[in-house]
């Protein structure tokens, strides 16, 4: 094992410090269990200041919830077991369900009013008139560890997070340039899906993590909006790269030498553009290359043929492109204005796409709280049927797990190995309870007792590789010190105590085997799916939705797919190529529904061709070969339909996108022939 680095060790005294004095403060003011404090100051610690903050405050806002809920149930139901613990499950299974909802740390409320009910309920429900004191104790011990860890990680050398999130936006952003000038190379390969999809899951996980940013200690806190819109533009990337890539591929199937010779010059400058530093101004460059695009791509007309629709989609997403080089660049020196306290005004507040806006899974939610459910119902049914003394403590230690691990595919291999190491952790808790803090007489005494182990387990935990199994070891630790706090460190107690535990632990392994584990593949089917059901709705006009939010949520599906596929095989990666396809078809498809009421009389024929997407994406996996047949015949119609008009903003739009989605749905079909060539077209079909 390698040696403590200086930030693990600076997180590690840290925490510790914060454990210590919330112990000392809880025992000072006459709180009944300081080491539930204890406990939390470690939960709570994250190696960031941002993090450590946030988690703090989500963790008090569901520990309030969670006493509330108590207090309302357990009094009107201590005289009815069975019902009170149906009561308490549901309420674990209903906060779980919504907490998976809102995928980024806000989440933690809910989780914890869940889990806190039943920490609190459980062993509480032999003193139903005190539940009242109890529950506020255990509020005022849990917002003392977190005000605790709070207080130390932001006053004692405070670790921003502004430089990892910076450093993760600039990488996006890297990765993003790096793609687009293989993409725009002529005679370039496009065979990189994995790095697309890689640049995906990036985006998510920035994302993610930027819900902590208004709690950052730099004042990188106040460019929140700016940062959530450069996320926004990096995952607009995503589609109009990839469409460009596979434009340029076609049109190079169609004719190279005239790909070379009209395109070479252009998309060398737009490369060049990505190229430039990032203080650079970059308005005028951006205006000429727009001239230039527009000046090389064709003007729609009913003699359009497919190269030329080829060459007018091509155009349309350079101009995005170029827009989005230029946004992207100006958001990211707002965010360096930011950093040094110079954020324009106008930019601190931008509109962006929310959280809930992202991918929801509300089968898997509520598939989870049932598996939550039913762990807590079995092990309060055995609770009541034994007559356990130390029985409530498996209920709560199984509604604890089933909830830390809900947003796994598989969250069983994970509460094994928290199992696994709450047992390797009870010779050290024993001896502690049972040997050395019978023996400490002063708050000096219980520091020097507990910073050995302590120190070590706070460096572990700082650890990536390590946190998964620390964490649990320190839990244990800590969960058996309570029994300090209720006059119960006898062996006796001790071993009540540690097997309801295990008990707990191990229902909720098995309710999770039986009830809740799936594989990678099958959620990758299932994120596919979600996605089908949306550009469904999406064709049939029930969902209308902004491009930035479609790209938002389309993207954070294709980012989660990557993970899966690496476990799910071969065969799961093809589907990952028709996810990035699915996520360019959805982008055709909201600009065509935008331009719909501009089109005239052609809407008929896209309002038909919108009609078989919808039924097409509907019935996805399974493909009618008469149906395919048909949607091609409703694709071309729509684009002669388009071409017969003038050539204004909005037909050019309208052509582009159907161009892609004939381009991206039938890749491998004869090329589109014109009106005008009837006999042309029956002799190429």
């Amino acid at each position: 094992m390698r040696l403590a680095s200086r930030s693990e060790m600076l997180f590690s005294i840290k925490s510790f410090a914060a454990a210590m004095l919330s112990i000392y403060v809880s025992m000072r003011i006459g709180l009944p269990r300081p080491f539930w404090a204890m406990m939390t100051a470690y939960i709570v610690s994250a190696p960031f200041a941002g993090p450590t903050r946030s988690k703090g405050m989500y963790r008090a806002g569901g520990t309030v919830l969670g006493a509330i809920a108590v207090v309302f149930l357990v009094p009107r139901l201590a005289n009815s077991p069975e019902l009170l613990s149906l009561a308490l499950a549901l309420w674990i299974g209903g906060c779980l369900y919504f907490s998976l909802l809102d995928r980024t740390p806000r989440s933690y409320v809910l989780m914890l009013a869940g889990y806190t009910a039943g920490l609190i309920g459980f062993p509480a429900v032999g003193e139903p008139g005190a539940i009242f004191d109890i529950a506020l104790a255990r509020v005022e011990e849990i917002v003392l560890g977190m005000s605790c860890a709070t207080l130390v990680h932001t006053l004692v050398l405070p670790q921003s997070f502004a430089p990892v999130l910076l450093a993760r936006l600039d990488g996006a952003a890297r990765d993003a340039g790096a793609w687009i000038r293989d993409a725009l190379k002529i005679g370039g390969d496009a065979n990189s899906a994995g790095e697309r999809r890689k640049l995906a899951g990036d985006i998510t996980e920035l994302r993610l993590m930027s819900t902590h940013l208004p709690f950052d200690t730099s004042h990188l806190r106040w460019t929140e909006g700016a940062v959530n819109a450069l996320q926004e533009r990096l995952a607009q990337f995503v589609p109009i790269v990839s469409g460009i890539e596979d434009r340029l591929a076609a049109l190079r199937q169609q004719d190279a030498a005239a790909v070379s010779a009209r395109w070479a010059a252009l998309l060398a400058d737009v490369t060049a553009l990505t190229d430039t530093p990032k203080d650079t101004p970059l308005a005028v460059q951006g205006a000429a290359l727009h001239a230039r695009i527009d000046a090389l791509a064709p003007q729609g007309s009913r003699e359009l043929d497919w190269c030329g629709l080829l060459e007018l989609n091509l155009a349309a997403r350079l101009h995005m492109l170029v827009d989005l080089v230029l946004e992207t660049r100006l958001l990211r020196r707002h965010i360096d204005a930011g950093v040094h306290g110079r954020l324009p005004e106008a930019v601190r507040h931008l509109p962006g796409v929310a959280a809930s806006s992202l991918h929801q899974d509300r089968g898997m939610a509520l598939l989870s709280a049932f598996a939550a459910v039913s762990a807590v119902l079995a092990c309060c049914a055995f609770w009541i049927l034994s007559g356990w003394p130390a029985g409530a403590a498996a209920p709560m230690m199984a509604a604890v797990l089933c909830c830390f691990f809900a947003g796994q595919d598989d969250p069983a291999p994970f509460i094994q190995g928290f199992l696994a190491y709450t047992v390797y952790s009870i010779p050290v808790a024993a001896l502690y309870l049972l040997a050395i803090l019978p023996a400490v007489h002063g708050f000096e005494s219980l520091v020097l007792a507990c910073a050995p182990t302590f120190l070590v387990l706070g460096v572990l935990v700082a650890r990536p590789a390590t946190f998964g199994r620390a964490m649990p070891f320190l839990f244990g630790i800590c969960g058996a010190l309570a029994m300090i706090d209720t006059h119960s460190a006898d062996i006796v107690s001790f071993t009540n105590g540690m097997l309801a535990q295990i008990m707990g632990l191990a229902a909720a392994a098995l309710f999770t085997r039986v009830l809740r584990s799936v594989g990678a593949g099958w959620t990758a089917r299932r994120l596919l799916k979600a996605g089908w059901q949306e550009l469904a709705r999406l064709g049939s006009g029930e969902r209308v939705t902004s491009l930035a939010e479609f790209s938002a949520r389309m993207v954070d599906r294709v980012g989660l797919l990557t993970p899966r596929l690496a476990l799910a095989g071969a065969r799961a990666d093809l589907q990952a190529v028709d996810a990035l396809r699915d996520l360019r078809v959805g982008l055709n498809m909201t600009m065509l529904q935008s331009v719909r009421p501009a089109i005239g009389r052609a809407d008929a024929a896209v309002a038909t061709l919108m009609t078989q997407l919808a039924r097409r994406f509907a019935r996805l996996p399974a493909l009618a070969p008469d149906a395919e047949a048909q949607l091609l015949e409703a694709l071309d119609n729509a684009l002669r339909a388009v071409c017969r008009g003038a050539a204004d903003a909005a037909r050019r739009e309208a052509l582009a996108a159907l161009t892609g989605m004939r381009r991206d749905l039938f890749p491998g079909a004869p090329a589109y022939v014109p009106a005008h060539l009837p006999n042309l077209s029956k002799e190429i079909r």
